[in-house]
């Protein structure tokens, strides 16, 4: 993978399922919902200072969710934080770079 590009999609890890449970509220807060499901399905990952995570989420039986999520250098002690998302997806849907 080039720096600063996409990675290939690959099965949700439970390391990237931990990431989406830790911003869970973040992104409920945002969206003004509460999600009843938010199992990461597939992700992509972007190198930058840190990793930017790119996370397909499904919300409910046919909604999904497609979440930025940063995490910084472990030295930096910071959890991850959710920078934007995109709601009204489907399982279909490509998971790209926004």
């Amino acid at each position: 993978m080039m720096p600063g590009g996409l990675s290939d999609t690959k099965p949700a890890t439970p390391e990237v399922q931990q990431l989406v449970n830790q911003v869970k509220s973040q992104f409920e807060s945002r969206a003004n919902t509460n999600c009843a499901a938010f199992t990461a399905i597939v992700y992509k990952t972007q190198v930058v200072a840190g990793t930017m995570y790119f996370i397909k989420v499904q919300v409910s039986n046919a909604e999904y969710v497609h979440l930025k999520v940063f995490q910084s250098l472990p030295q930096e002690n910071q959890g991850p934080s959710l920078v934007s998302f995109q709601t009204g997806k489907t399982r279909d849907d490509p998971l790209t770079y926004f």
